[in-house]
Formats: structure tokens, sequence, C-alpha cells
């Protein structure tokens, strides 16, 4: 049976490589459990002075969790096996955020939900301008995690509202304005990395980046500066509420193409989104966001829509979930608010 991680020490250098492509490297337990094994044993070892961490094939990074057996936990009771899966993935992700040595994460083609999770927390974060990422959970029932509401907040203005409650992605070349990397390289390079490291070993992760931004960086986007404006706006208000009535008062095209995307997805969701991505800015911990995101996960798991978005988005793909409720204003914001203060 192939390795879904593959580990490899050369000298100085440990390589992690995520071997699952033709599921575009989405996570199972059993990866979950040897990322975090490696990266614990490589941070106590001396010979190892630099991480790096890939996914292999070219479709992608990752895709995230592997929604499949999100929806047999689900459906078969093993809610608790599941969220101790998720509190897994969530350790690993915050000890990328601390790890102790400079790790540098790839990101490639598609990195969403735990692909950003790996790649957006790491010390050192690359990401090719044509990477496809975003944190799509509103989209299924869910909400985004792994440190994602972290993230968004901290994004310019209120993008990350925008991001989350929408579940719109974006490319690589954004990836920087808006913070969930560090330096936009070009396809190339991604593909001939490890050659680079040699040099770099001794380095700290700031010295890495910047010399990755000195000599390989591709040219970052500014387009998103232009549809700030409004984003800012709407999605600035107050309330959820108030949110929505701004957005649905609006006439320019992409915001008429954001209350659509909003108005298809989970309505319960949709206000996790809002409140934790709020929460998260409001504290700017990624250990908070981290554990906020976990008790949002356990509630939302057993509401009605998670294993209905999965059905209709992923698993019979007929794109027509039957949310419950339906509408924003049978929401219970009142119980997620009661999580997200806990």
């Amino acid at each position: 049976m192939e390795e879904l991680v593959v580990a490899k020490v050369h000298g100085a250098v440990g390589h992690l490589r995520l071997n699952r492509p033709n599921k575009i490297n989405a996570l199972t337990l059993a990866m979950l459990q040897e990322l975090h094994r490696v990266l614990h044993l490589w941070a106590e070892d001396p010979k190892i002075q630099l991480v790096l961490l890939t996914g292999d094939g070219e479709r992608g990074f990752c895709a995230g969790g592997d929604i499949a057996d999100f929806h047999t936990a689900l459906t078969t009771g093993n809610h608790d096996e599941f969220l101790a899966l998720l509190s897994l993935e969530f350790d690993t992700d915050h000890l990328i955020s601390v790890y102790p040595k400079p790790l540098i994460t790839v990101a490639h083609g598609i990195t969403m939900g735990g692909g950003i999770g790996l790649a957006s927390h790491a010390p050192v974060r690359l990401v090719t301008a044509q990477a496809t990422m975003g944190m799509p959970e509103a989209r299924i029932g869910y909400t985004p995690d792994v440190g994602g509401s972290h993230l968004l907040a901290n994004a310019p203005g209120h993008f990350g509202e925008y991001f989350a409650m929408t579940a719109a992605s974006f490319d690589g070349a954004d990836a920087l304005f808006l913070g969930f990397a560090d330096v936009v390289i070009g396809e190339q390079l991604a593909d001939s990395i490890f050659d680079e490291l040699d040099d770099l070993v001794g380095l700290g992760a700031a010295d890495i980046a910047a010399t990755f931004e000195v000599l390989h960086a591709a040219p970052e986007s500014r387009k998103l500066e232009l549809e700030q404006g409004w984003i800012d706006y709407a999605f600035g208000a107050p309330t959820l509420e108030e949110l929505l009535e701004r957005l649905g008062a609006l006439v320019h095209p992409a915001a008429r193409k954001a209350a659509a995307a909003i108005n298809a997805n989970s309505p319960t969701s949709v206000a996790a989104a809002f409140h934790s991505v709020r929460a998260a800015r409001a504290e700017q911990n990624l250990r908070g966001a981290l554990d906020r995101e976990l008790r949002l996960a356990g509630y939302l798991m057993h509401l009605p829509d998670l294993a209905e978005g999965i059905r209709a988005q992923v698993i019979d793909k007929d794109r027509n979930p039957q949310w419950m409720p339906s509408t924003p204003a049978a929401v219970n914001e009142a119980g997620l608010l009661m999580l997200l203060e806990d």
C-alpha cells in the first residue's frame, strides 16, 4: 500500500509530501496522524534545520478534508469520532503555526479548507499565482475551520466576512493581499522547490521568505482592492441582518453575485461564518479561533444542513440542498453566539 504521507530526510532538510493525488490530497485520519507524528519528531531532531511541506500531483496541494468520510460519519452516528479527527487536524495546524524551525509550505492548484489549514499558518508560505484557494464550507452547511476564521478576520477590511459567507474562492496571486501567503511564485519554481533549499539551511523564516521574494517572486494581484469599497460597506455592517439588507440594496454586479451566493448557501452556516470571523477579529488568537471552530463543528454536525449540503454538493451533485431553516431570520443566532463566547 502506497504511503499517503511520504516523509524523507535529505541532510538537514525534512520533506513531507502529501501523496494522494487522485483525491487532490484530501486529508484522512491516517494522513493527519502521520503529519502530526513526523512534525513533532522533526521539531525535536537537531539534525533537521528546515522542513518542506508539499502536495503531490498537478491538480493541487490539498483539497481539504475527505468530505465523503465526513458524510459517512454524520449518517452513521460517528459524530464524536469525526470531531476527534477535527481536533487532531486543528492541533496539527496550530503546531505548524508555532513550529520552532523554518517550515516552508507550497500551495499550488486547488488549496481549500483543510489545505489552507496546512499551508497558510506556516512560517514561510509560498503560493503559485494560479492556485485556487478558499473556504467553501458555507456551501455544504458547515463553517470555515482549520483557523480559517482567524485568517479571514485578518484580511484587509471586511473581505473576511465576504469570503466566509459567500464561500467564494480567490487565486494565488490574491493570496498575498489577503494574508494567506508570503510570496507568490511561478509554477516552474514550485515543481523544483527542493533544489533551492540547500542555500537556505541555517536562515530564519523571515530571511527565507525574503530570499524567495527577492529572487523568485511573481507579480501579485491587486484586483481585489477595486472591490473593497462596496465589500467594506456591505460586509462591515454591525449586524448580520443589516449586512444582508445593505447587500441586497446594492446594484453593483459583483454585489448581486455575492448576494446570490449567500442566498444559495446554508443560512445557519452563513450566520456562523459571520459571527465566527467577527469573534476571531476581536480576539486575535489562532488557538482561540481553533477552539471556537471546534465547538461550532460539534454543533453543526448535529443539524440537518451539513449532511444535506454534502449530499447535494458532493454525493448526489444535484446542487439543490434543502436547508433547515431556509431563511436567515429563522436561524438561531443566539445559540451560535453562546458557542462562540464559551
